[in-house]
């Protein structure tokens, strides 16, 4: 979890800067990006709602309360509230609609990181809208960015359809599980597809993904069968073999379960990011193995 001791050092980098975390929208309009201010309670009186006394106090008669009032809000409880609600606060501030000084945000967000990595958080850019930068925040997995699980790879990863693959599911694990576990399938599917087609194989798109990847695991050499009796540990190498398609057989029914890319019952009830996590820890170490081996037999069959 991110600590009360990160989050007031961030305050106070904040406070420091004098940085409106605002930006250049009212504070309540800020603030409805996040939380529903007509849901949470008022502390004057005169108004029923939290809209209503922000309203009063910072926009009506802005000297009422300090400029960082927000801080300490209990209402907001941003000192000791859950991760997910404080990332989304520190995105929004740096977020193009908020803030359109890419320097500054980019300063922002290398102070949030700068704290946030003691606790093994941090700040990444998620996507783009008309050329700004949209950010979001996420728990390093293990302590370490998605990415860099495969960074010794980047230059078998050059594609930028596949470099997009990875930063969605990097982004949206936190956020939106459904469209991680649906990513984190399409990895692997993309994959496969490259080294086939860096191999000269034929394929057709229509495949399904477990064909996709048997024929990917045939070109490698890499089925059951192709495991000579003389190799040592023939056994195990071959069972875990048979783990790797049974991993691909689960993102699959992942996928069409759960993740994007299939319609579903407005009742459907989606996964957590830990399942997300799962899916994409499974998805990556796969990628991984198959290009490591494909590079390592860069001869076409």
């Amino acid at each position: 979890m991110i600590s009360e001791i990160t989050r007031r050092n961030i305050f106070d980098g904040l406070r420091v800067l004098n940085v409106n975390w605002a930006g250049r929208l009212d504070e309540p309009e800020f603030l409805a990006r996040i939380f529903n201010l007509e849901q949470m309670p008022s502390y004057d009186g005169r108004f029923k709602n939290a809209a209503g006394d922000i309203w009063q106090h910072r926009i009506n008669n802005p000297s009422d309360w300090d400029d960082d009032w927000i801080f300490t809000d209990s209402r907001f409880n941003l000192l000791q509230g859950d991760d997910e609600t404080f990332l989304q606060f520190l995105c929004e501030m740096i977020h193009p609609v908020v803030r359109t000084d890419q320097q500054e945000s980019e300063r922002l967000r290398q102070l949030f990181n700068e704290f946030l990595a003691t606790d093994g958080y941090e700040v990444i850019e998620r996507s783009k809208i008309s050329g700004y930068s949209v950010y979001s925040g996420r728990r390093k997995i293990e302590g370490i960015p998605l990415s860099v699980n495969l960074a010794k790879n980047q230059q078998m990863f050059n594609a930028e359809y596949l470099s997009r693959q990875l930063n969605r599911i990097e982004a949206a694990i936190p956020h939106d599980p459904d469209l991680a576990i649906g990513t984190s399938k399409e990895l692997v599917e993309t994959c496969c597809k490259t080294i086939l087609q860096e191999r000269g194989i034929e394929f057709d798109d229509k495949w399904e993904l477990t064909k996709v990847v048997k024929e990917t695991y045939k070109q490698l050499k890499l089925t059951p069968d192709d495991i000579p009796e003389t190799a040592k540990a023939a056994e195990t190498i071959r069972r875990l073999l048979s783990n790797l398609a049974t991993v691909t057989q689960g993102l699959a029914e992942l996928r069409n379960s759960y993740g994007t890319g299939h319609g579903k019952s407005v009742k459907t009830k989606g996964l957590t990011s830990r399942h997300a996590k799962l899916a994409a820890g499974s998805a990556t170490t796969l990628a991984v193995f198959l290009f490591e081996t494909h590079e390592a037999r860069n001869e076409k069959p």
